[in-house]
Parts: C-alpha cells; structure tokens; sequence
C-alpha cells in the first residue's frame, strides 16, 4: 500500500479510533476463549455445526461492543450468561420432541434457579447453577436475586411458549400467533435475563438501586432486537422451521415501522436513567447500535 498516496488515512482520529476498536478485539478474543473452554466442559450441550466457532466469537464481540468499558473479567459471567441462553434455546426449539421435554427442561432449570442443586446428567442445569452460584457471590444477590430468578422464569416460559405455537401450526394447522402477541414474548430472546446478570455482577450501587427501571428499559431493547434479528434470519427461519415477525405481518414495512416506534420508546425511556446510570443507559444503546449493525450481514447461529 503506496501511504504517502493516502496521508488521510493516518489522520490522528483514524487511528485513535482504529486503536479503540482493536481492544475491543482484543477484550472479545479472550471471551471467546474462555466460552471455547466452557463449551469443552459440557459437550452433551455444545456440539454439532450450529455451535461453531464463530458463535462464540460473536457472543463476545456484542458483549464487548456493548460493555467496552468492562474488563474481560466482568465480562466473563455475562458471556457465559448468553451462551447458557443458546444451550437452553437449542434445547427447547430444536432437540425438544414433545411438550413433556419441554416441560422436564423448563423445571430443571426453574429449580436451579431457586437453588436446587442440578442432577448429574443436566449439563444444561449445572452450567445455571455455575452461574447462580458465582451471581450469588455479589452481596447485592441477596436483595436482587429475585429479579435474576423472575428473569429465568420469563425466559422460560417464553422459550416454551413459542414451541408451543410453533408445534400447534405443525401438527394442527393451528393459526399463528399476532404481531403484538409475538412481540410481546420476546424474553424467548434471552435478552434481559442476560442484561439482569450483567447489572448485578458488574454494576454499582446506583445501578443496583434502579435495576428494575433498567429492566423496564432492557424489555423494550430486548423487543428491538427480537425484530431486527427476525429482519436478518427470515430465510433461515423459513428453513429450520422457526417463528419470525414477517410471517405475521402483511408488510415488511409494518416490522420496520414498529423498530422505528421502539427505538424512538428506548431513546425516552433511556434519557432519564443517563444521568444516574450513564453506562448501563449506554449498555443499551450500543446493544441496539450493535445489533443493527451485525444483521445486516449474518447472524450467531452456525448452520443446523
């Protein structure tokens, strides 16, 4: 490359910018590594083409994009937090045949959440409860393990809702659910439960203090996200049989509209919590920054 030709690139916010970005990098490379170790100690939970690789990258790099301020310590229980979030969807969407799996998946992991200790052959339960375990090493756990906890339960609850439909319209022809009605179950994202382990690790008093104003917030990010992930996948979706907001929408142009309206809700709701909260309020925006960006071109999963 001739640079003399090209003495713009080297402007001092190119590379201030560029040096900014590479430890970012850096930050979401040692995630990776440490989710690639997590993953070789449950293999009954992580094998097979759709947990590649570049899941784990991916992971990381949102979760460093979105929390650049954090050191990769921090970051670890909330990289782990989003992986469990996969194992748990790929449990309930995919390998789940009937509604009694669903069921048996679903209380295992309501009762390691409440402190159950996890049988020895629930790989899924024992990595929860790894997690629990370290959550409930913050003395904040004491007062906010109950919005942890009601956070599993939601994610739960809507992973197995969304089978339910999905399975209803195989086997029955039953109809599919409405837009809002989709919406409005967006925990099957594992958004927030993962945001809620996030704040209670790493966050501060002041944090701790607002936490369920924070969630309030994190529950309208969490439906931006729904939608531009369904926008990216829908191709996908159509493949591995799996629900998707344009299939219950007669226009493409309702979804953007309605990220439009969200985006424009996050923004209020965020404005106040900027003064008190000024990082996680950040935390958020540059969830949907980051989102919106990363569709454009793929998305987490690997192929089936």
């Amino acid at each position: 490359m001739n640079v003399s030709a090209s003495p713009s690139i080297l402007l001092p916010d190119q590379l201030s910018a560029a040096a900014e970005q590479g430890r970012i990098c850096a930050l979401a490379a040692k995630g990776q590594r440490d989710l690639q170790r997590q993953a070789a100690r449950y293999p009954d939970l992580f094998t097979g083409p759709p947990f590649d690789g570049a899941l784990f990258s991916n992971i990381a790099l949102a979760i460093a994009f979105g929390a650049p301020w954090c050191t990769a310590e921090q970051l670890r229980l909330t990289n782990r937090a989003v992986l469990w979030g996969f194992a748990l969807d790929w449990q309930i969407d995919y390998l789940a045949k009937s509604r009694a799996d669903v069921d048996r998946v679903a209380a295992g992991a309501l009762a390691v959440a409440d402190g159950a200790t996890p049988d020895a052959d629930d790989p899924l339960g024992r990595l929860l409860a790894e997690l629990r375990d370290e959550l409930a090493g913050v003395p904040a756990f004491a007062e906010l393990g109950d919005a942890w906890r009601a956070a599993v339960r939601r994610t739960v609850t809507a992973m197995a809702r969304e089978w339910d439909w999905k399975t209803a319209r195989e086997r029955d022809g039953a109809p599919l659910p409405g837009f809002a009605e989709y919406l409005d179950n967006a925990d099957n994202l594992a958004c927030t439960v993962v945001n809620v382990a996030h704040w209670i690790w790493t966050g501060d008093a002041e944090t701790h203090r607002r936490l369920d104003r924070l969630v309030t917030v994190s529950d309208e990010v969490q439906r931006v996200l729904r939608l531009v992930n369904d926008l990216a996948t829908y191709e996908r979706d159509l493949q591995w049989g799996d629900l998707n907001a344009l299939l219950l929408v007669a226009d493409r142009a309702e979804v953007d509209q309605r990220i439009v309206e969200l985006v424009e809700r996050c923004t209020e709701l965020l404005a106040p919590l900027a003064g008190g909260c000024p990082l996680q309020a950040a935390y958020l925006s540059r969830q949907i920054g980051f989102s919106s960006g990363f569709y454009r071109s793929t998305d987490f999963w690997g192929e089936r």
